[in-house]
Formats: structure tokens, C-alpha cells, sequence
């Protein structure tokens, strides 16, 4: 829903200025600053976007992250906050589908980048969101491991994806399996069960859509 890509866009802001530009995220090598610019590209430079996903365009998009970067700290936060309506991807009509799973993401990663952190309490409603989510992210993250994994969230779901074979099993909340699926398995409390190699493979392998 709506309410949840904008509650974490304003949670992530907030986080943002309290914590300052040079605090560490889950994004390798990213401080928080880094990840402002990111976000910020993301929204208002469609030119430089598009080098998130295709190899070729990435040295533009760097350059481009790395000049925005390079603008007042509050100044950067204050423009990912305030989503511009024009946006393809921030706009009314596209932020729930978007930005739901995005925004969560990227708050944990400023949250879980440093020591001390716990999971948050959040509401049904917003599990249930994310798990709607979780699924498409578990059938691209996983598609092309050679296992039949059972992802399940107690009492919200479960999927099976993968190519089949030898069976693991992915347990953990809706958010929980979204920071797992995104590639940031150590931060995610996500139970793994399956045969010694297989359960060392999904806990390190470079997963994310």
C-alpha cells in the first residue's frame, strides 16, 4: 500500500539526518550520504538510473550518484524525503508497487548497519504487504538455484521456487525474508534449513533481483 512506501520514505529521512553522512549501511562500501545519493538518482535522474540494472551505463550512473552526493548532506536528505510527483517511479499511481519494498530495504539498511540493532515491531498489515512482495522477489532471486526452496512465512505464506531437487527451506517474517532476498542474508533472521552445502550457498550467494 501507499502509506507504507511513504511511512518508510519519512522513517528513512528522519534516520538519515540523525545519524549523519558518514554512518555505514548494509550496502557495501555505501556510508549513509552514499545511499541518500542513490535514492535520489533513483527518483530524479532517469538518465543515469537505468546503469542501476545495465552493466554499459554503470560508470554514468556512478558519476552521477557521485555528484549528488556531493550537495549539502541535509539538502540531499531533504530531496529524498520529498518525492518528485513526476517521477516514473514516485509518482502516485507507481509508488505503492515501487517503492513499498525499496524503502523498507534501504531503512534497514541504515538501521542494520550499525552495532545494536534489533528487528522492528511492525504491523499485520504491513507484513502482509511485504509478503506479497516477497514472493515475486523469491521466484527472480532464487529462480536459477539448482533446489526445490520452500519459502515460508508463518502465517502469512509460503512458495516453492528454484529448479527443483534437493529441498532447503527459507523461514522468517515477511520483512525478514525481504532483507534476506535482497541479497542481505547476514542482517536477515531467517532460518535455513537444508543439507550443509546448499544452506552455505543461500546464506552467501549473491541473490537480489
Amino acid at each position: 500500500m501507499a502509506r507504507y512506501a511513504q511511512s518508510e520514505r519519512q522513517l528513512l529521512a528522519d534516520l538519515l539526518l540523525a545519524v549523519g553522512p558518514d554512518a555505514p549501511t548494509l550496502c557495501e562500501g555505501w556510508t549513509s550520504r552514499d545511499l541518500a545519493a542513490h535514492l535520489v538518482m533513483r527518483e530524479r535522474r532517469l538518465d543515469a538510473a537505468a546503469g542501476i540494472v545495465v552493466g554499459p551505463l554503470r560508470g554514468h550512473s556512478e558519476r552521477v550518484r557521485t555528484s549528488l552526493a556531493a550537495r549539502p548532506y541535509p539538502e540531499l536528505v531533504g530531496m529524498v524525503r520529498a518525492a518528485p510527483w513526476w517521477s516514473p517511479v514516485s509518482n502516485r499511481l507507481a509508488d505503492a508497487a515501487v517503492n513499498t519494498m525499496e524503502f523498507f530495504i534501504h531503512h534497514e539498511d541504515v538501521r542494520r548497519g550499525r552495532p545494536g540493532w534489533r528487528p522492528r515491531e511492525l504491523s499485520r498489515e504491513q507484513q502482509e504487504a511485504l509478503w506479497r512482495r516477497a514472493k515475486g522477489t523469491a521466484r527472480l532471486a532464487l529462480r536459477r538455484v539448482r533446489a526445490a526452496v520452500r519459502v515460508q512465512a508463518p502465517g502469512y505464506g509460503e512458495t516453492t521456487v528454484g529448479t527443483g531437487g534437493d529441498p532447503a527451506r527459507l523461514v522468517g517474517a515477511p520483512g525478514e525474508l525481504v532483507i534476506f532476498l535482497s541479497g542481505r542474508q547476514r542482517a536477515a533472521r531467517v532460518q535455513v534449513d537444508a543439507a550443509p552445502e546448499l544452506a552455505a550457498f543461500l546464506r552467501t550467494a549473491k541473490l537480489g533481483v
